[in-house]
């Protein structure tokens, strides 16, 4: 039987949304699929993990501190013991840490950002962009081990209703490198990679106070990111911890509006696979109108507060 080893981040216990996604993607390959948890909570974090799809869990215990290399080579042992087939974790800021070094101590090939993955067998087929999103490739590897990092908000979580069998195996005592801390970002502000909506503008909005209008319609959903273009980023207008593009964030939200974005390829290369796309500019040839299922040509000072308006009509209404 074809086994695929998920990578599960956890916090506190609980799973979170990328570990649920990789478990969706792992599961719906129709493989006999192998959790594998670790840090601080990971035991409760295991318990759930039966309803979205695990057969078995394999915790990690006994690393008091969080060490990089160490986690790595205990996955590793754990593909190999498991008899994994693939390995896959999420293209998350910890996924793309991990799997490179699971995939060197495979002695195989990674595949990255991956957005479709199937399973025919033992042999996976998968598909990532290629040239800042100007091609898709379609990928396969005759390793004895196919590893992949997958993109975020591409797979949905399964609720498979079943139950797992867990076990737990120890950690290594050979490591090099400890993580002591990690910066939090600003209190309640979602990640643009993470948000299921987000809403970025560009320099259509002429100036940085108008970015009031991409925060509003972003607090109308209620669940949405603020987003901008490399060109208001580079004027100081955002930080570049909101840079959706080649040069900044790749996201693949389930919503993404773009406000007086002309759409530029290295902006297009980071959002164009977005589930939704709309599109606000008053210039009817931006390129943005290309990739958009819709187009609203008009004023962004008109069409916004309208936009947030109806949102927030349609959210009371519900």
């Amino acid at each position: 039987m074809t086994t695929v080893v998920a990578f599960v981040e956890q916090g506190n216990g609980t799973p979170r949304a990328a570990g649920l996604e990789t478990l969706g993607a792992a599961h719906a390959t129709g493989a006999d699929v192998v959790a594998v948890v670790a840090g601080p909570g990971a035991s409760e974090a295991a318990s759930a993990l039966g309803a979205y799809g695990a057969k078995r869990v394999v915790v990690l215990t006994g690393a008091d501190e969080h060490s990089p290399d160490r986690l790595a080579r205990d996955v590793a042992r754990v593909v190999g013991e498991q008899d994994g087939n693939a390995f896959l974790a999420a293209a998350t800021a910890s996924g793309r840490d991990l799997a490179p070094r699971v995939a060197a101590h495979l002695d195989v090939t990674l595949f990255s950002d991956c957005t479709k993955l199937e399973a025919s067998g033992d042999e996976f087929t998968i598909e990532r962009p290629w040239l800042a999103g100007k091609l898709i490739a379609t990928l396969r590897s005759k390793a004895a081990v196919t590893c992949a990092t997958l993109r975020r908000n591409v797979f949905s979580p399964v609720e498979s209703g079943g139950t797992a069998e867990v076990v737990e195996a120890t950690s290594s005592t050979d490591f090099h490198a400890i993580l002591r801390s990690i910066g939090e970002s600003t209190a309640g502000k979602l990640d643009v990679s993470e948000a299921a909506v987000v809403v970025s503008g560009g320099r259509g909005l002429k100036e940085p106070e108008n970015f009031s209008l991409v925060e509003d319609l972003a607090a109308a959903f209620g669940n949405a990111a603020v987003g901008a273009s490399r060109a208001v980023v580079d004027a100081g207008w955002r930080p570049h911890s909101e840079q959706v593009g080649q040069t900044g964030k790749t996201v693949s939200p389930q919503l993404y509006v773009a406000i007086g974005i002309s759409g530029a390829i290295q902006h297009l290369a980071g959002m164009k696979t977005a589930k939704v796309i709309v599109a606000i500019n008053k210039d009817a040839s931006a390129p943005i109108f290309k990739v958009a299922d819709y187009g609203i040509v008009g004023d962004a000072f008109e069409v916004v507060p309208r936009f947030a308006e109806a949102v927030r009509a349609a959210r009371a209404e519900g």
